[in-house]
């Protein structure tokens, strides 16, 4: 992937905001930063760095994608109420992978799991 300042500048407002943000949500940040990306450059630059490995792009409970800098092996959790997204340590089940193919027959090449309920936080607050 060749370089490309466009792309730098979305690499690290995505970095810099680890919320695990959609594409709107970056454009946002970059907006009020006076930035003059477009939303469709936004789009463009995250899909191909997701594509190239370089970033993990999520997709689970919303019709929007969100996008994760970490590309380390790890699950997400969403919370249905708030929303937002959490990394969870794929050490938790470290046999998944090994065990699906084995049932299966099928090869797993990539996989991404996530989770979706109440977050921590949420749950003490409805107490």
């Amino acid at each position: 992937m060749n370089y490309s300042k466009q792309r730098e500048i979305i690499y690290q407002a995505l970095a810099d905001n680890v919320v695990h943000p959609s594409a709107e949500y970056i454009y946002d940040v970059l907006k009020q930063a006076n930035s003059n990306i477009s939303l469709a450059t936004v789009y463009r630059n995250l899909n191909k760095m997701a594509h190239n490995g370089k970033i993990k792009k999520i997709q689970g409970l919303e019709d929007k994608a969100h996008f994760d800098h970490n590309t380390f092996e790890h699950y997400h959790f969403i919370c249905k109420k708030c929303g937002r997204i959490f990394d969870i340590p794929c050490d938790i089940a470290p046999e998944i992978i090994k065990k699906t193919q084995e049932s299966t027959g099928f090869k797993i090449e990539s996989h991404d799991i996530v989770f979706s309920g109440i977050c921590r936080e949420c749950s003490e607050n409805e107490r």
